[in-house]
């Protein structure tokens, strides 16, 4: 569809507005809902970076403009009734005000059945990867004081680096002296840290996993 087709099938409310589910588009967790009219549409398309409509203040609001907390665009994509949009976003910092890498940090209910998985299940046996994504995009974002994490993020790409080439050959040497414990711990440290570097590259993991089963 043409640019102006696109703008014909977007739904605004009464009010002019349409809501917007903010994703970290590396980690996929969801940062905010906010809400935009078209000028915020407008500019957030033309900007790369997130624009929305306070309803409180009744006005448009560029995201991080004062905290420096800026969100950059990836992608914007609409749902199939028009009425609703998904933004992924590179997240400079926290998303919320509150100072939390997202601001869904409350807990309403959980499903007790999806910890009761069979240990087998691809679901149950890689669930830690997608959690520790999580918790790495959220150590970026708030850089909480004493955390190993916010030392690596601070520290910059270089140490993160060596630290990668530091357990790789930790992982060799380990698996050359017939260690499974030793093995299995040394690689642990390599797919954490691996992970640190993955968001500090901003390439998502699910990226690395498409390329493996495109080699399949």
């Amino acid at each position: 569809m043409t640019a102006e087709q696109v703008w014909e099938k977007l739904k605004f409310d009464e009010n002019g507005l349409i809501p917007a589910i903010v994703q970290d588009a590396v980690s996929k967790k969801v940062l905010t809902l906010a809400y935009m009219n078209k000028e915020s549409l407008q500019k957030s398309l033309e900007t790369r970076e997130t624009w929305f409509w306070s309803r409180s203040r009744q006005e448009l609001w560029h995201k991080g403009e004062s905290s420096g907390n800026t969100q950059r665009i990836v992608s914007i994509q609409y749902d199939c009734d028009g009425d609703a949009l998904v933004v992924q976003v590179v997240p400079n910092g926290p998303a919320c005000h509150n100072g939390t890498y997202t601001c869904f940090t409350g807990e309403l209910l959980t499903d007790g059945a999806a910890g009761e998985q069979a240990d087998d299940s691809p679901e149950a046996r890689f669930a830690i990867l997608g959690e520790l994504e999580e918790v790495i995009a959220a150590r970026e974002a708030e850089r909480p004081e004493g955390a190993y994490t916010t030392y690596l993020f601070e520290k910059g790409v270089d140490k993160i680096l060596k630290k990668v080439g530091e357990e790789t050959a930790e992982v060799i040497i380990a698996a050359k002296n017939r260690s499974p414990q030793e093995l299995r711990y040394e690689a642990a440290d390599l797919l954490y840290h691996l992970l640190v570097l993955l968001r500090e590259q901003k390439l998502p993991l699910d990226q690395v996993l498409a390329e493996l089963r495109s080699r399949r």
